[in-house]
């Protein structure tokens, strides 16, 4: 298959991502939504790999946004979690307590 199919694909789910971040108040709809993007952009890294002379460089740069993504979702829960256990919400609109 052609490159751009990956990319056309790539940019849906992107757009579907941001979409969802934009307009969600849930906080683990927002980290999922985020998810859905970082994924995105693997598979807008693995598409343009193929063109490159040496592909391991693609894939080796997608298990770093893989990590990066795991870590991001893990701290992201356990401030969500934290939260939640002092104000028994996770509506953002009435998250202060980040705040300084």
């Amino acid at each position: 298959m052609p490159v751009i199919y990956y990319v056309i694909l790539s940019s849906l789910l992107f757009c579907i991502g941001l979409y969802g971040v934009l307009t969600r108040k849930n906080a683990v709809a927002i980290l999922l939504c985020i998810e859905i993007m970082l994924n995105a952009a693997n598979l807008n890294i693995i598409a343009f790999s193929r063109c490159w002379p040496e592909p391991a460089r693609g894939t080796i740069f997608v298990l770093f946004v893989i990590g990066l993504a795991a870590a991001e979702a893990a701290v992201g829960l356990a401030i969500i979690i934290s939260y939640y256990r002092k104000s028994e919400a996770i509506d953002l609109d009435n998250i202060n307590l980040l705040k300084w």
